[in-house]
C-alpha cells in the first residue's frame, strides 16, 4: 500500500505578515477610485490627502525643490537628517511652540509613518502594552508590527472622541507607551488644556513609581498642529509639564501643515537617547527623506514670512470647507434627518454621524453595519466617507470621517442635495 501524504496548511510568510491587515482607508479609497474610473460619479472624501490643484504646496518650497535638483543635490542624505533642516526645524518648534530642542534631539525621516514605526520599535518589547484611543489612526497596525499588546480605549462623542485620564487610568501601571494624537486623525478634534493636563499628571505619577524600571513613554503625534481654527489652540505635553521631556517623543512634519504629503519630509523630536536609537533603526530601513526635499525644506522653513503667509491663506481655505460641510449637516439635522456633526476644530477632518442602522432600502434590504452605511452613501448619495470602524471602532458605529483635502467649494451643495435625496429613500 502506498503511503498517504497528509496535506497540511503551511504558512508562506511570518505569522506577523500573514496576520497583518492592510490599510482599510487605502482599500476603501481604491474601491472608490475604481468606480470613478468606470464612469461613476463619486465625491471622494476619504483619504487624508490633498488635491494639488486645490491645495498646492507653497511656491517658495516648490522653487527651492527645483533649485536643489538643478544643483545636483541627489546623493544620500545624513542618516538623521540634513543638519540645516534639523536646525530649521529647531527654530520652527521654538517659534510656534516655544519649545527648545537642539538639532541633535531631532530626527528627519520620509514622512511621519517611519518615525511612528521607529518609536514603537525603540520602546516596545514583544508583549508590552500600548494604550491608545479608538478611533485613532493606525495604532492597531503599529502594535501588530511591533508585537505589542494593544490596549484600545473607546472614546465618547460627548468628549469629542478624545480620551480622558479616567479612561486611561486603569491601564497606565502596566503600559510601556501611551500613543496620543492632537489634533486627532480621524476626528479633527483636539485636547483641551485640562484634558491633556490630567493625562500628563497620570504619566508623571506613574514614572515616579517606576524608579529603575523602563519608563512609561508618551508618543505625541501633532502632524496637524498648524491647522487649528477659531478659538481652538494646540496644547502639548512638555509645554504643560516640562518634567515630561525625558519621556515624550513628538511626531510632526511638512505633510499636513503645508499640503505636502508627497514630499515625505517628517520629523520627530524628543530625548536624545531615544532619538539616537530611532535613527539607528531607520538607518537600517533606509527610510530617509529625499535629500533635495530636505535641503529645500530647510530653506523654506527659514523664510518665516513665506511660511506665515502660506499658512494664513491655506488655513482659511481648509476652514472654509470644514465650515461649509458643518453648516450643511446642521441644516440636515434641523430638518429632521438622521445625521449629527461635531463642530470643526482642527486638521482637515469633520466628524459626522449618519445614523441609519437598521433602516430599510426600497428593495427591502436592511442597513446592518458601518460597511452597509458606507456602501449606501457611495451608491445612493455618490459620496464616500471613512467609517470609524476603519479606525478601530465597532462595526455598529455610525460615525464617519469626512476629509476636505480634495473638496471643491462648488461641489458641496450637490453633495448635500444627494445626501438629502438618498436619506429620503430609507424607511424604518
Amino acid at each position: 500500500m502506498e503511503d498517504t501524504i497528509e496535506k497540511t496548511d503551511v504558512r508562506s510568510a511570518s505569522l506577523m505578515a500573514e496576520t497583518l491587515i492592510g490599510s482599510e482607508i487605502i482599500k476603501l479609497a481604491g474601491e472608490v477610485n475604481e468606480k470613478i474610473k468606470q464612469g461613476a460619479t463619486v465625491h471622494n472624501l476619504t483619504i487624508g490627502d490633498f488635491n494639488p490643484k486645490i491645495f498646492p504646496i507653497p511656491d517658495d518650497l516648490k522653487n527651492e525643490i527645483i533649485k536643489a535638483y538643478q544643483e545636483g543635490i541627489t546623493n544620500y542624505p545624513v542618516a538623521n537628517g540634513q543638519p540645516e533642516l534639523r536646525k530649521a526645524v529647531s527654530a520652527y518648534i521654538k517659534k510656534y511652540q516655544k519649545l527648545d530642542y537642539t538639532a541633535n534631539e531631532i530626527l528627519i525621516s520620509g514622512g511621519a509613518r517611519p518615525l511612528i514605526y521607529a518609536i514603537y520599535k525603540t520602546i516596545i518589547d514583544p508583549g508590552d502594552k500600548v494604550i491608545f484611543p479608538i478611533p485613532s489612526w493606525n495604532n492597531n497596525h503599529y502594535c501588530h508590527l511591533s508585537q505589542a499588546q494593544a490596549i484600545a480605549v473607546e472614546t465618547l462623542p460627548q468628549n469629542n472622541f478624545m480620551p480622558s485620564a479616567n479612561e486611561l487610568k486603569e491601564h497606565i501601571s502596566s503600559a510601556a507607551l501611551v500613543a496620543l494624537c492632537s489634533p486627532q486623525n480621524p476626528t479633527g478634534t483636539v485636547f483641551s488644556k485640562s484634558q491633556l493636563n490630567d493625562i500628563c499628571e497620570l504619566i508623571i505619577a506613574e514614572n515616579k513609581k517606576r524608579k529603575n524600571k523602563k519608563p512609561l513613554y508618551l508618543m505625541y503625534d501633532q502632524i496637524y498642529m498648524a491647522l487649528t481654527f477659531g478659538n481652538t489652540h494646540h496644547v502639548d505635553p512638555v509645554t504643560l509639564h516640562p518634567e515630561l521631556r525625558p519621556y515624550t517623543i513628538y511626531v510632526d512634519g511638512l505633510s499636513k501643515a503645508f499640503s505636502a504629503t508627497g514630499l515625505r519630509v517628517g520629523w520627530a523630536f524628543g530625548p536624545e537617547n531615544i532619538i539616537d536609537k530611532m535613527k539607528s533603526i531607520l538607518s537600517h530601513v533606509g527610510a530617509w527623506s529625499p535629500k533635495p526635499e530636505q535641503v529645500a525644506s530647510a530653506h523654506f522653513l527659514n523664510h518665516e514670512i513665506a511660511v506665515d503667509d502660506f499658512l494664513i491663506h491655506y488655513k482659511s481655505e481648509v476652514e472654509k470647507r470644514l465650515n461649509a460641510f458643518y453648516e450643511g449637516f446642521i441644516q440636515l439635522k434641523k430638518d429632521g434627518l438622521p445625521v449629527n456633526v461635531i463642530d470643526p476644530q482642527a486638521a482637515i477632518y469633520l466628524t459626522v454621524q449618519i445614523d441609519i442602522l437598521n433602516k430599510k432600502l426600497p428593495d427591502g434590504s436592511m442597513i446592518k453595519n458601518s460597511s452597509d452605511i458606507t456602501s449606501f452613501l457611495i451608491n445612493h448619495a455618490q459620496v464616500a466617507l471613512v467609517p470609524f470602524s476603519a479606525f478601530g471602532a465597532s462595526d455598529k458605529s455610525a460615525w464617519f470621517r469626512l476629509s476636505v483635502g480634495t473638496a471643491r467649494m462648488e461641489d458641496i451643495p450637490t453633495i448635500f442635495s444627494n445626501l438629502r435625496k438618498a436619506l429620503s429613500l430609507l424607511s424604518n
